[in-house]
């Protein structure tokens, strides 16, 4: 009777092995998008990775149209690069009003906790397809953070005398695009892609992957 009892028992746990396996999986990419969405570790009030971008963007934009306000002030302009750079990544710069964590460091952390979500063994495909999206929009987010560094850097580089404007100007209208980004091909509306997508739209998508998924919260 033991003996019948124990091969009902082990056929149970074979039975219900795959299922507990793949529960697993899911959530190990249900956690990485919660790094990405709701909550991580080390960032400002342990929000998650794309709303701490979001608000260090905000930070960069608001000094970047700041500095454009008088484009023939040099000082002032010095003063707001460097306003930009903190809220890019507080290594580039030592103080600003930025929270302290940083677009750019919020940003590559999230693309590699979306990445690491779509690569999670058993990962659904809503998972790997709103991934690809969200990642799309996060690579152009931190392809503009870098330009806008580069811009800032110039600024705060020139001499007494230089007419920096066209550096203020550019540097302002990339830095509007990080959160809405930018109907690059001019179709009417900003979808995820390359060289279009912002956080708006990585935003967006982490919604829809929510949703999908069941998620909560």
């Amino acid at each position: 009777m033991r003996s019948t009892h124990r091969i009902v028992l082990a056929a149970f746990a074979l039975a219900i092995a795959p299922a507990a396996l793949a529960a697993q999986a899911g959530n190990a990419a249900h956690t990485h998008i919660g790094h990405v969405a709701d909550a991580f570790r080390g960032t400002p009030e342990g929000k998650g990775l794309v709303p701490t971008a979001i608000a260090e963007a905000n930070v960069v934009a608001q000094h970047a149209a700041l500095a454009a306000r008088d484009p023939s002030n040099l000082q002032s302009a010095k003063t707001h690069a460097g306003h930009v750079l903190h809220a890019i990544d507080p290594s580039l710069a030592e103080s600003g009003p930025g929270a302290g964590y940083g677009l750019k460091p919020a940003v590559t952390a999230a693309i590699n906790h979306i990445g690491l979500a779509a690569r999670a063994e058993g990962a659904s495909q809503a998972v790997t397809t709103h991934a690809g999206h969200i990642t799309a929009s996060l690579n152009n987010t931190a392809q503009r953070a870098d330009r806008i560094a580069e811009l800032a850097k110039q600024i705060q580089a020139a001499e007494a005398g230089t007419d920096v404007a066209a550096l203020i100007t550019e540097m302002n209208t990339i830095a509007a695009q990080l959160v809405p980004g930018n109907d690059a091909n001019g179709d009417g509306r900003t979808g995820w892609q390359e060289n279009e997508g912002g956080l708006q739209q990585a935003e967006q998508h982490i919604g829809l992957l929510k949703t999908a998924e069941g998620i909560t919260g």
